[in-house]
C-alpha cells in the first residue's frame, strides 16, 4: 500500500519561507500528477499546485510567484516539494500532496499544518 509523508510545516511569521516535502513510501506505479492542496478552517480544500510528469507547472493565482513546486525521482520513490516564500497569514492551512498515476487512481497525504503569524 502505497502511503505518502509529508513534513517541513509549522509556525513562520509574515514574510518568512517554508519548504513542505511529501515522500511515497512506495512509488506509485507510472506516477502522472503530483499537486499541493490545501484547507483553512471553514473553506474548502484548494488546489495550490500540480507538477505533471512532464514538468508542466501551475499555480493558484494566490500563490503565484510566491510557492515553487517541484519533483524528483529517487531509489525509485517519487518527491515532491512545495517552496512557500513571502508567506502571508492567509495562507496558514492544512497543506496536503496528491498524487495520481496514468489509470486515475490517487493517494493524499495526512496533511502538514503551516500557521503564518501577522
Amino acid at each position: 500500500q502505497v502511503q505518502l509523508v509529508e513534513s517541513g510545516g509549522g509556525l513562520v511569521q509574515a514574510g518568512g519561507s517554508l519548504r513542505l516535502s511529501c515522500a511515497a513510501s512506495r512509488s506509485p506505479f507510472r506516477v502522472n500528477n503530483m499537486a499541493w492542496y490545501r484547507q483553512s478552517p471553514g473553506k474548502q480544500r484548494e488546489l495550490v499546485a500540480t507538477i505533471s510528469s512532464g514538468g508542466r507547472k501551475e499555480y493558484a493565482d494566490s500563490v503565484k510567484d510566491r510557492f515553487f513546486i517541484s519533483r524528483e525521482r529517487e531509489s525509485a520513490k517519487n518527491t515532491v516539494y512545495l517552496q512557500m516564500n513571502s508567506l502571508k497569514p492567509e495562507d496558514t492551512a492544512v497543506y496536503y500532496c496528491n498524487v495520481d498515476n496514468i489509470w486515475g487512481d490517487e493517494w493524499w497525504g495526512q496533511g502538514t499544518q503551516v500557521t503564518v503569524s501577522s
